[in-house]
């Protein structure tokens, strides 16, 4: 299902066992223990600072409005998915949908990430794939909807009712949604004042443990 996956099993197949467990080893993280805090989540998740940073400055959008919506969507769960539906409360019939990992991304709107991204590789359930699928999500959102990549309360709107959805204003009949967008923006808003409180620090430790 996910195309990593099969690299990685195809890497145990032909004896590639080290890089293998170097691979999986990155994809999975446990949450950050205080998620409210973004300066806390990077300073315990360095490599997510560094991701977050490239996905920024690939795709234009501010650190602090992704990393809400995933907080949102996933809590930083690497294998976070929808709950399990069933039949008289005990045959299970399969998830709501196939949305996985950290972004909760749907398969069909991942296989278009890749397919115009050509990040072949990329995997769900790793941080540094999710954050720039993100990225690239915003970025459409901005150049479809002429959404700001500033703005999280519309951009959250977008991921999840998708570009089509939001033209056609399905969220006006979902209020509960409109109040799960309203906590997304409240919570970028706090997500880029602590950022802005700590961000010199954060590129200067990134620059001293890159170069020295």
């Amino acid at each position: 299902m996910k195309t990593k996956t099969i690299f990685l099993r195809h890497l145990l197949n032909s004896g590639g066992v080290l890089l293998a467990l170097m691979l999986l080893s990155g994809c999975a993280a446990s949450p950050p223990t205080n998620p409210d805090n973004l300066c806390s989540i990077f300073e315990e998740n360095r490599d997510w600072y560094e991701a977050a940073i490239d996905s920024r400055d690939k795709w234009g959008a501010p650190v602090h409005v992704p990393m809400a919506i995933m907080y949102q969507e996933s809590s930083f769960k690497y294998d976070a998915a929808p709950p399990m539906q069933y039949v008289l409360w005990i045959i299970p019939i399969g998830r709501a949908s196939d949305a996985y990992g950290y972004a909760q991304a749907k398969e069909m709107t991942w296989d278009e990430y890749i397919d115009e991204t050509g990040n072949w590789f990329a995997d769900r359930g790793d941080f540094h794939d999710a954050i720039d699928f993100m990225g690239w999500y915003i970025h459409k959102t901005n150049r479809v909807n002429k959404v700001s990549k500033w703005d999280a309360y519309h951009q959250y709107l977008n991921y999840h009712e998708g570009h089509g959805g939001y033209r056609r204003k399905t969220y006006n009949k979902k209020p509960w949604l409109k109040k799960v967008a309203r906590k997304v923006d409240a919570r970028a808003k706090r997500y880029s004042q602590q950022y802005w409180g700590c961000k010199d620090e954060l590129s200067r430790n990134w620059f001293m443990r890159t170069f020295f």
